[in-house]
């Protein structure tokens, strides 16, 4: 069985992790492929939104502990490849490529939280531009349970995102949130009744694939350089990419009136 499932539907790709069992808990297995699937879909200019979500009844756990202790990746120190310390961190810092090409790509990502997300999974929906969730996705960052810091660009994320008081909260107390409360705290863009997230999220998606593609590129380009840059240096990229950008959509729309005309 694939742990990782992708789907095409009228320029939304969407990227399921697949088990079910473990609440789609990360091992290497999943974590390897997923990192490769968000590669493609950034790559790939058929797509022009991305899904992120998990099988059954949760979006991810986090980090699978019972089956990463049986990892045989990582292998005593050498010259080749290092101390046991130095192959976790290149084979972890690896896997978090996930996080941050679903943060760069170059057009909308959404997470779905269709239900509980935990540790490393905060790290995956916070690296995507929105996040519609179920009633049934509670909010744990987890982290302070096994002693960990945090991974998967959560503590960068989420400090980005809901601002730096509100994300110690979160990452010291540890405390697990319903999916309102992590509403309230503005941890997810939308909320909807379980069954009707689906339809919600790829109604969205939709509107987004069949939108102003590069104007999209450009937009998530300015956002993203608002969250680092000095603002001087914000308003010369915006200045560039706003020409950048009308002068692509304008081509595209003169194409496709073209194409239009000449069917006609």
């Amino acid at each position: 069985m694939s742990e990782i499932l992708i789907d095409d539907d009228a320029g939304v790709r969407t990227i399921t992790l697949n088990r079910p069992d473990r609440l789609n808990a990360l091992t290497g297995s999943i974590m390897a492929p997923l990192a490769d699937a968000c590669a493609d879909a950034a790559s790939d200019a058929s797509v022009g939104c991305v899904i992120v979500t998990g099988a059954g009844r949760g979006f991810c756990a986090g980090g699978d502990l019972k089956e990463g202790s049986a990892d045989k990746a990582i292998v005593p120190a050498n010259p080749d490849s290092g101390s046991r310390a130095e192959q976790s961190f290149v084979r972890l810092r690896t896997f978090m490529e996930t996080s941050r090409l679903l943060h760069e790509m170059p057009k909308p990502t959404i997470a779905m939280v269709n239900g509980p997300v935990a540790g490393a999974g905060i790290g995956i929906a916070g690296a995507c531009d929105l996040r519609f969730a179920g009633r049934s996705a509670g909010f744990l960052t987890a982290f302070d349970r096994i002693g960990a810091g945090g991974d998967f660009g959560s503590t960068w994320f989420w400090t980005k995102i809901v601002g730096t008081g509100v994300a110690r909260e979160l990452f010291l107390l540890g405390e697990k949130l319903s999916a309102e409360e992590a509403f309230a705290k503005g941890l997810y863009t939308r909320l909807f009744d379980d069954e009707a997230l689906r339809d919600a999220t790829m109604a969205a998606a939709r509107r987004l694939a069949d939108g102003p593609r590069m104007g999209y590129r450009y937009m998530k380009t300015n956002l993203n350089n608002a969250e680092d840059w000095a603002f001087e240096a914000a308003l010369d990229a915006e200045a560039l990419n706003m020409g950048l950008s009308t002068s692509a959509t304008a081509m595209i729309w003169r194409e496709k009136k073209k194409a239009e005309n000449s069917d006609g």
